[in-house]
């Protein structure tokens, strides 16, 4: 019987292939098999095209195999549960041969990633390792020239708003808004009312060719947008 292969996941970072760290590099360029997972068969890969220069620099790119599950951006939780069952055991499938695996995605795979539920499902029969990226709100804040947080300020991460907004804002010296996408009028104008003082800025396609910085809230939110709420307070 082979040995089992490992099970590398990789985040990829925001956006700019140059801030892939050396580490992700390093795998990337020996890994035989990559997954890189979409929400649609109509849609590219964005974590792929990240790291596509790396892998054309591999002398057995063409012979390199590349699997891209589709991950809808859906809330059934039963039918997310299959998808993410479906996916891992696909992976076992490559690892069971001796084969390596790179499961690639934005950011961090610890923070808001699709990989962490193929991890769940494989850490108890595979070896895995979990190579760090840098996440969308740091290289946010980097493009920003600005800190998020300073001495005994508080961060808060959101990924959706609920009923305790109320309790995040008062708490919190900086809010990071993961997927401004799906900020409503009415929350951005709860957040505005805030009876303190603030900055607030999103930057749309950070690192990217097309990166923008806004003050104050998108109108447009594409996918890879991030809003940063700074307060103020003396």
């Amino acid at each position: 019987m082979a040995e089992k292969g490992k099970l590398f996941g990789i985040g990829v970072g925001p956006g700019d292939t140059e801030l892939l760290t050396l580490k992700a590099v390093k795998a990337l360029k020996s890994v035989p098999v990559i997954f890189s997972p979409k929400s649609s068969k109509e849609k590219e890969s964005i974590a792929l095209s990240i790291v596509k220069p790396i892998l054309e620099e591999r002398e057995d790119y063409k012979k390199l195999m590349l699997v891209a599950p589709i991950f809808p951006m859906i809330e059934n939780k039963e039918e997310l549960e299959k998808i993410w069952t479906e996916a891992s055991e696909m992976i076992a499938q490559y690892l069971d041969t001796g084969r390596d695996v790179a499961f690639i995605t934005l950011g961090d795979p610890s923070i808001f990633s699709t990989y962490s539920y193929v991890q769940k499902r494989l850490i108890d029969r595979y070896e895995i390792e979990t190579i760090p990226g840098i996440t969308s709100f740091t290289a946010c804040a980097a493009a920003r020239n600005k800190a998020l947080v300073e001495q005994n300020d508080i961060l808060s991460v959101v990924p959706k708003i609920d009923d305790r907004l109320g309790e995040v804002l008062e708490y919190s010296d900086s809010i990071v808004l993961m997927k401004a996408s799906r900020n409503t009028s009415d929350l951005e104008a709860t957040i505005e009312e805030k009876n303190r003082p603030k900055e607030i800025y999103s930057v749309q396609n950070c690192t990217r060719e097309n990166e923008k910085i806004i003050e104050g809230f998108s109108n447009e939110k594409p996918y890879l947008t991030t809003t940063i709420i700074k307060f103020s307070d003396d």
